[in-house]
């Protein structure tokens, strides 16, 4: 008995013409959305941001091997990413009051001498005056935040899972701080990012004023110290 494979045959060549139309729309759309955020970077200022986080979703792949072959380096493109991400957080972090806000600062930030000791919950910092995250972390208590100085994602994970923040601030290197956000981004959570300035594992350094400048969103004023730009310096 003979089979005639013509029907499975077009439906085969259907299913070609369609896989290879919906990569070329793929690729298409991802080169517009590298060009949007190429454009984005160079003018400072953020063009179609939820267009671009969707496209970084679904076409990640594609769009980084558009960033490469256009000159862009892994790290600008996470820099681009963070902020990206900050751009779009940024309403709903003002909005979540203090009390429900957590800030995790990296231990590399803390002097080489820093007598703290881990703990289940990270480093317990005794406000030494060896580092500056001594001064920080009592302004920002003051002001209703939970101050966290971790080694790395895990204890991020069990403060949240313990506390349940509704909105976190993380403090690291580029990778940390991608990795942080996607993190918070899977657990449903309000996330903004400030990268040091420094990388290492030993005695990095942070702008306290950009850290400053994203925990204060949505901040009462009257509940600012009058000071914060001195000590912030």
């Amino acid at each position: 008995m003979d089979f005639d494979f013509t029907p499975l045959h077009n439906l085969m060549y259907i299913i070609g013409e369609v896989t290879v139309i919906i990569l070329l729309g793929a690729l298409a759309v991802s080169f517009v959305l590298v060009v949007i955020s190429l454009y984005s970077i160079r003018k400072g200022r953020l063009y179609f941001p939820r267009l671009i986080k969707a496209g970084l979703v679904l076409l990640e792949g594609f769009m980084k091997a558009f960033f490469r072959l256009l000159g862009l380096e892994d790290r600008e493109m996470l820099a681009f990413f963070i902020k990206l991400q900050n751009a779009m957080n940024q309403s709903a972090f003002e909005r979540i009051p203090v009390t429900q806000r957590a800030i995790f600062l990296p231990q590399c930030l803390r002097s080489s001498r820093c007598p703290a000791h881990l703990t289940p919950e990270g480093l317990k910092c005794q406000s030494c005056g060896q580092c500056s995250i001594g001064e920080a972390r009592l302004i920002l208590e003051k002001l209703g935040y939970n101050i966290f100085i971790v080694p790395g994602s895990s204890f991020i994970k069990r403060m949240v899972k313990k506390y349940r923040p509704k909105a976190l601030l993380g403090v690291g290197c580029l990778t940390e701080v991608k990795e942080g956000i996607d993190m918070a981004d899977k657990m449903d959570i309000v996330v903004m990012g400030v990268v040091t300035l420094k990388e290492g594992c030993v005695e990095t350094m942070v702008s306290w004023p950009d850290v400053y400048e994203v925990a204060l969103l949505g901040v009462d004023p009257a509940l600012i110290p009058e000071n914060l730009h001195v000590l912030a310096d």
